[in-house]
């Protein structure tokens, strides 16, 4: 629901159930130059400061609830947005403000009494909800992959943002249900290119237009889809990829924004690259030496500058959990917002977490090379629950908690107050994501793969989390290792393998949720999983007579036995490679649990 306000009054209340009792009228050449308006509804402050020809806005959630009228609250307000309409036509709709022609980005910022001079049309836009309550984190994101083998229906994972109060949402990829799905439900967008795309961007802008038209621009027209921002690339500077996009980003990244502005949205939608924190370094181990990296510093000089001359933002993921992950004498407290280990103290300055150091080391990259205020989106920060010992469901809770406190309170870093937009990585578990960079990769949802919440999160003004609805399943059974199966049998090792090889057994490894299952609970953990993958098909619970299927749930403690979604009763996704991608960890995984079990016996 929205509330839409301009100088000329209330213009739009588009929720009859949301009753407004708000007052607004600035051109009242009668008001004294320093008299208010304003009005509270279920805690929303919501103002227009009236003086002679110069009109200024004070819009803000205090944690107050006062009838009309009122005198100015004492608490400090946040200003969410003010949009310039010269372009609008009315009636006013929600589609038709997509894209401010000036927008103030102080979302979640304390402002106090914001006196700020505005545009001769002026709207603001509060989010809330049927019972007039703020609807989520204000300046929260979040992303959703799509790498499952049973994907949760779009439309049910779009209910479940709006559920959540996520009014953005990043996609890696043009999926053409979660496009569809977005149509019309008000959350901004922020559309992924793959990094395979980019050498095809990069050789010809007719390429780019092609995607533009069917990704982008079908979508907004037919659908309402309000993609906001187009992401080309993803981390393809990443040392790991060896060089490998260097050549074809940049000239992508000109080619899609050509191609946007030739199909009439180059105001509407941003260009940009996510990119990964190694893409800036400091020599001198402290935030004030940062700087991008020697190797691609005139490129990302010339990228950062075309981003800003564009009018949008620099898209960094950074992530405190790999800091831990690749150094095991990583100050564990470091990594998060509410710990206790030893500052760093940069001249005046003191980081008491990893996530403030280094997004400062970003902005003194950019401070050093003429880009002081480049605005910067946090395209990708969380914390996974399973697949290695700091991946846990305590660890994911302590620290997105404590991201979502600091959004809250409008906390940024010591170099910038104001905190970015960011988006949590991310919605859903993906079992069908590549597990290279770790086994932890498939568990970074802050939802199980069905919507369900695996811990809970304060969301500020009473709100949790709230579980997908609507989800179904396939029959409450499972494969298991028949009781009569003998462990040494000569089979069971070649059953377990191929069981792993086509569904994900990434909660066996050591300090995982599974990890302490004795041997004959391995196998029939990895025998349900690839039974449940393939939809419990009958055959798919025969392993050289060795499995048998129960009704008994065979969970215990952290380990969870799943039973899959019923993908028969629901809208298919688009098809995919039946088999999942199988990295080097997870044949590390398999070799480690085909040798405990034979080690076991």
């Amino acid at each position: 629901m929205n509330l839409f306000l301009s100088k000329k009054g209330l213009l739009g209340c588009f929720n009859l159930k949301l009753r407004c009792s708000l007052r607004f009228d600035a051109d009242d050449d009668d008001d004294d130059d320093n008299s208010i308006d304003h009005g509270f509804h279920n805690g929303i402050g919501l103002g227009i400061r009236k003086g002679k020809g110069n009109p200024k806005a004070i819009i803000g959630n205090p944690a107050l609830v006062a009838p009309l009228p009122i005198p100015p609250p004492p608490q400090p307000l946040q200003l969410l947005s003010v949009f310039d309409l010269d372009t609008a036509t009315a009636p006013l709709s929600q589609t038709q403000i997509q894209t401010p022609q000036e927008s103030l980005s102080c979302r979640g910022s304390p402002l106090g009494f914001l006196d700020r001079p505005l545009p001769d049309k002026v709207v603001v836009a509060v989010d809330v909800d049927e019972g007039g309550q703020v609807k989520g984190v204000l300046g929260l994101g979040v992303n959703w992959g799509t790498r499952l083998t049973h994907p949760v229906p779009p439309k049910i994972v779009v209910r479940l943002l709006k559920d959540n109060g996520f009014d953005k949402v990043k996609l890696f990829e043009a999926d053409p249900g979660a496009l569809k799905a977005l149509g019309r439900s008000g959350i901004e967008v922020m559309l992924g290119i793959p990094n395979e795309f980019l050498a095809p961007l990069a050789s010809s802008v007719r390429v780019a237009e092609d995607w533009v038209a069917k990704n982008v621009s079908n979508y907004i027209s037919k659908f309402g889809t309000k993609i906001s921002y187009v992401a080309v690339g993803n981390e393809p500077f990443l040392k790991t990829y060896k060089d490998k996009f260097l050549q074809t980003t940049f000239p992508a990244l000109k080619n899609v924004q050509a191609a946007l502005i030739k199909a009439g949205l180059g105001r509407q939608v941003k260009v940009t690259v996510p990119l990964n924190a190694d893409v800036y370094q400091t020599d001198t181990d402290l935030p004030s030496g940062g700087d991008f990296r020697s190797d691609i510093r005139a490129l990302m000089i010339s990228m950062v500058k075309f981003l800003s001359d564009s009018g949008s933002a620099l898209v960094i993921n950074i992530y405190p959990f790999l800091s831990l992950y690749a150094d095991p004498h990583f100050p564990k407290d470091y990594a998060f917002f509410n710990g206790n280990s030893t500052p760093i103290v940069d001249g005046s300055i003191s980081y008491t977490n990893v996530f403030d150091a280094n997004y400062d080391t970003l902005i003194s990259a950019l401070e050093k090379n003429g880009f002081a205020s480049m605005p910067v989106i946090i395209g990708e920060v969380g914390w996974p629950t399973d697949g290695d010992i700091n991946a846990n469901i305590e660890y994911a809770k302590r620290f997105n908690q404590g991201l979502v406190d600091r959004i809250i309170k409008g906390q940024g870093t010591p170099k910038r107050r104001t905190p970015p937009d960011i988006y949590l990585f991310g919605l859903i578990d993906e079992d069908a994501k590549r597990i290279d960079p770790g086994n932890f990769e498939r568990h970074w949802g802050i939802f199980y793969y069905d919507g369900t919440i695996k811990y809970a999160l304060d969301l500020g003004n009473g709100r949790g989390l709230v579980a997908a609805k609507g989800v179904k399943y396939l029959a409450k059974e499972w494969c298991v290792m028949s009781p009569q199966a003998n462990l040494l049998d000569p089979n069971l090792t070649n059953s377990v393998n191929y069981a792993c090889t086509y569904a994900d057994c990434t909660s066996l490894g050591y300090g995982s949720s599974c990890g302490t299952l004795d041997a004959r609970s391995n196998a029939s953990y990895a025998f349900n999983m690839y039974y449940q993958t393939l939809d419990q098909r009958k055959d798919a619970c025969k392993f050289n007579n060795l499995s048998t299927i129960t009704k008994l749930d065979p969970s215990r403690g952290t380990c969870r036995f799943e039973i899959m979604i019923d993908l028969g009763t629901h809208e298919l996704p688009p098809s995919r490679s039946s088999s999942l991608a199988v990295g080097s960890n997870q044949i590390s995984l398999l070799l480690a649990l085909l040798g405990l079990i034979t080690l076991i016996t």
